[in-house]
């Protein structure tokens, strides 16, 4: 509403100077162009009328389109530096983890160096006991088997004097050495209370 009385009354002022231009220019003249006094006057209030359209386009309608304009350029500016200080957060952030990655390798390869020789050692201290109980299961084994072993031995000792011992026998009780034989237990069992 400002904006069509500041026109309106621009063209007002225009006109009415113009006007009053022309009436004087026409009074100096005297009376010789008075038919040239309207066309003059026409011609200014026609200047008048183009003049305040010109302001309007050019100052007071620019006016919000600068203003506008100058918003967009303000939204702008304050957008990249919101996002500058959010790249610059981030930047220093990557910067900090890139400067801790260094420190939490060392400590990953530091853990892993420990984990594997409590790996080493567990695996030692199981192959150890695992090799004391094959040692175990071999003696075990082994005494079974030197006791299979002896008790074969002495059935095998046993047979082996039992033919031994039939052979000697059968060379050594011919008949006479037979019949001494049992003459001598029948000796023994009339001697014999029962």
């Amino acid at each position: 509403m400002k904006l069509r009385q500041a026109i309106f009354s621009s063209l007002f002022v225009c006109a009415a100077s113009a006007f009053l231009a022309v009436a004087a220019r026409a009074a100096e003249e005297g009376g010789a162009n008075a038919s040239a006094v309207p066309t003059e006057i026409f011609k200014w209030i026609n200047f008048a009328i183009v003049a305040g359209v010109l302001y309007w386009f050019l100052v007071i309608n620019r006016r919000a389109w600068f203003r506008g304009n100058a918003e967009k350029i303000s939204s702008a500016i304050t957008n990249a530096t919101a996002a500058k200080v959010e790249a610059d957060r981030q930047l220093k952030d990557a910067e900090q983890r890139l400067s801790r990655l260094e420190q939490e390798v060392r400590g990953l390869r530091e853990e892993a160096q420990r984990e594997g020789l409590t790996e080493a050692e567990r695996i030692r201290a199981l192959a150890k006991s695992d090799a004391e109980k094959i040692a175990v299961a071999a003696q075990a084994e082994i005494a079974a088997a030197e006791r299979a072993a002896r008790i074969e031995l002495k059935a095998l000792a046993g047979k082996l004097a039992v033919d031994g011992a039939e052979s000697l026998l059968t060379k050594q009780l011919t008949p006479q050495n037979q019949d001494a034989l049992i003459a001598g237990f029948v000796k023994s069992l009339q001697g014999s209370p029962n």
